[in-house]
């Protein structure tokens, strides 16, 4: 059982060239609202960056809206995101008539992340356990 569901200091990205290495990696899932750009980490969780751009909503208001729902629902969800540094974008602009719809796509980019990830890592085992051919 998971004793804490707090995010922590460590499970949040705030660094430039953290953002940079996850965007330069080019690997993305994405639906109607958010983008997740995702690269493995080899630390034991999942960490956290969030973009939402001025073109997407031009009130901070509504920009803060959007990080903090994003937030809280990667809060919830952290414990069974696979080890990444993750980055979500939103693309097209919620409010909260639009939540149960954002926290559905969030939780279908979790999965499909997942899925993504572990299939890399068994595609990768393999090529490096196959023998040389020569």
């Amino acid at each position: 059982m998971v004793s804490s569901y707090r995010l922590t200091k460590q499970a949040k990205m705030i660094k430039t060239d953290d953002f940079s290495s996850v965007f330069s990696f080019h690997k993305r899932v994405a639906s109607a609202h958010l983008v997740m750009h995702y690269r493995p980490n080899h630390l034991a969780l999942a960490r956290l960056g969030l973009v939402v751009g001025k073109k997407t909503a031009k009130l901070a208001v509504s920009r803060n809206y959007m990080k903090r729902v994003l937030r809280e629902l990667f809060r919830h969800k952290q414990h069974e995101v696979s080890h990444v540094d993750l980055i979500v974008r939103v693309q097209k602009p919620f409010n909260r008539s639009e939540y149960k719809q954002v926290q559905q796509e969030f939780e279908l980019l979790i999965t499909k992340l997942n899925q993504k990830v572990i299939l890399n890592a068994q595609t990768l085992s393999s090529v490096n356990a196959a023998p040389l051919l020569g």
